[in-house]
């Protein structure tokens, strides 16, 4: 069913008001992609009254006030995306498109989502308390670096003046919330939230202050804060955090443990329409909607860890896996729908084949502090195994209705090459069903030193399972390719890496992309503590180009513009060209559901038709 999205609607259901409204940045679509609609059914699974008023005005209080105040609380969010991320490019040029507004038009979503709904609430509709969710929120929890205004900003939490914060996964802490305000129980000391106190809990690790971390004179004190930001952020293992803005204290609560197998079957099995509500519907078409409505999500958490990525922020390194069974009913219902055509659109998660694939010590005593699971090499104690994934996508392929499935989530290469019993039988499967004409994978870069810092592996990781793929479509006959994603103006790389990475594609791989991605700073993760300090967590110095030219000129080395030929004719004599075919231009979960989007209109354009075709990298249905 659809939740609640105007009064008409809850009279029909007999309801007097809401426990719980949900606000987004998002329209409303009712699928497990959107966080708010997930969250939402969650609760209403559990028994309490759920409203959703999704992109409200914020010129008036019409639309934040149409279901009444909240029982219980209001849960604010700035949508999937932070809203900055999705309001600006990287060189901070508006972005005239908005795939998750009726119309494609980005018109509707504030800059600081959070913080303007916060303000639109407090003015038009008070009583209730009002919590912080979503990726905005959770990135923005601590003192934190803004690309946006190029400064340290403070918590959300004392900007937005809200009353409490969640951040994570949110289902298990919203419903935790729901219960204890409806029982008049104190929930302060709730799990997964942050809250303001005017003294620091007895228990907890103090990190540096804000007033500390914004210092631009010394930035030591930020890179201290990040680390143990970072090492206190495992369920098992980690301590209470509390952090000093003026005379008042951001405390954040010990996380929240991960949702089990048997409740990421529950949330994910609930009643969703599969498609954006009718209130919003009749405003214009989602484009958001129509790349997701036909696609499965089999797994949360990424345990990759990649320097620059949010996932592992907000959605943790711990991979929990649904059932095989789950899976298999959602798709039943999905071919059993009216209009269905046959095609499972992507069968995945942050990355397609971690599922099923965890360490069984992390899961008992938490996250290793002197190494990550994968990084340049994946740790010996990962049972790696894709037995479960071919068995998982060969079962989906005999449900009734079903005519293709395909796995179009991002795929980590290093983890097919570790994988030594089932590696080569996993990718022939995908090669042969499971992949449209291109698989895509992310290296990044091939700088060794690069790599490093982002946490990712080598150039002969990426060269071993380029050979693989190559030997799997020889032997099927088959004109496929790979989609490689490279990053430029990471921290630490330079125009000297830039244009290694130029000569490695074209020498290689025998790729011309045009399309690499310019490294963002995004709120909280390691790479954009390295872009502030300028330093490595050890304190190491690295380069960093933060100049807005500075960094175009590094992606245009690669891409092959005008102003970056003679550096690239002077590195190796002859000019090469360096294409990414469908890059949204971000990366982690800010990028995860926009890349989706991205990825079918770019490859099916007539640019990427004819670059690829040139190259003699097109496959001759595309030609």
């Amino acid at each position: 069913m659809f939740i609640p999205t105007t009064r008409k609607e809850m009279d029909r259901l007999g309801w007097r008001e809401p426990d719980v409204v949900l606000v987004s940045g998002d329209t409303y679509t009712d699928n497990s992609y959107n966080g708010t609609a997930l969250v939402g059914h969650w609760l209403l699974d559990h028994g309490f009254k759920v409203g959703i008023i999704a992109q409200p005005d914020i010129s008036s209080g019409d639309d934040i006030s149409r279901l009444g105040s909240p029982r219980l609380f209001w849960s604010v969010s700035a949508g999937c995306v932070d809203s900055m991320v999705a309001n600006y490019t990287p060189a901070k040029k508006f972005r005239k498109e908005d795939d998750f507004t009726p119309g494609g038009v980005n018109d509707r979503r504030p800059d600081r989502a959070c913080i303007a709904y916060t303000n639109l609430i407090k003015r038009h509709i008070k009583g209730s308390p009002i919590i912080l969710a979503g990726i905005e929120a959770s990135l923005r929890r601590i003192a934190h670096y803004d690309f946006w205004s190029d400064s340290v900003r403070r918590s959300i939490l004392f900007d937005s003046k809200a009353d409490a914060l969640v951040y994570g996964m949110g289902e298990l802490t919203n419903l935790d919330l729901a219960r204890r305000i409806q029982a008049g129980e104190d929930w302060r000391d709730a799990y997964g939230i942050c809250r303001i106190e005017s003294s620091p809990p007895p228990e907890c690790s103090v990190i540096p202050s804000y007033e500390e971390v914004s210092d631009r004179s010394d930035r030591r004190p930020f890179m201290k804060a990040y680390s143990i930001f970072r090492k206190n952020s495992d369920p098992k293992t980690a301590l209470p955090l509390c952090q000093r803005h003026g005379d008042r204290w951001l405390v954040q609560n010990r996380p929240r443990r991960c949702m089990t197998s048997e409740e990421l079957d529950s949330a994910y099995g609930s009643s969703f329409e599969n498609a954006v509500h009718p209130y919003y519907a009749k405003q214009g078409k989602v484009k958001a909607m129509e790349t997701v409505r036909n696609s499965v999500t089999t797994h949360r958490g990424c345990y990759g860890d990649c320097s620059f990525c949010a996932i592992s922020v907000h959605q943790g390194t711990t991979v929990v896996s649904r059932s095989k069974g789950s899976i298999i009913d959602e798709v039943r219902r999905m071919a059993s729908a009216k209009g269905f055509n046959g095609i499972i659109q992507d069968v995945g998660g942050p990355t397609a084949n971690m599922y099923g694939i965890e360490c069984a010590k992390k899961i008992a005593k938490g996250r290793c502090e002197d190494r990550r699971c994968l990084g340049g090499r994946p740790c010996p104690h990962l049972p790696i195994d894709h037995s479960g994934q071919i068995d998982l996508l060969d079962s989906l392929v005999e449900i009734d209705g079903v005519r293709r499935v395909f796995v179009n989530s991002g795929i980590r290469h290093d983890l097919i090459v570790a994988d030594r019993r089932n590696g080569s039988r996993y990718l022939d499967d995908l090669v042969a069903n499971h992949v449209s004409g291109q698989m895509k994978i992310a290296p990044e870069h091939i700088s060794d030193e690069v790599l490093e810092l982002m946490g990712k592996p080598g150039s002969g990781v990426l060269l071993d399972f380029k050979n693989m793929f190559d030997r799997a479509c020889r032997s099927m006959h088959l004109d496929e390719y790979l989609t490689y994603y490279f990053m430029a103006a990471h921290p630490g790389c330079t125009e000297s890496d830039m244009r290694e990475l130029a000569g490695f594609c074209s020498k290689k791989l025998s790729i011309r992309p045009e399309q690499v991605q310019v490294f963002t700073p995004t709120p909280s993760t390691y790479s954009t503590a390295m872009w502030w300090c300028g330093t490595d967590i050890d304190g190491r110095p690295i380069p960093v180009d933060r100049s807005i030219d500075g960094r175009q000129h590094q992606k245009d080395i690669v891409a092959g513009r005008r102003n970056a030929r003679r550096s690239l004719r002077d590195a190796d004599g002859t000019l090469q060209t360096v294409r990414r075919p469908g890059g949204c231009g971000l990366r982690g979960q800010e990028g995860f559901l926009l890349c989706l989007v991205d990825r079918q209109r770019f490859r099916h354009s007539q640019d990427f038709r004819l670059s690829e075709r040139r190259s003699g990298r097109c496959p001759s249905r595309f030609r």
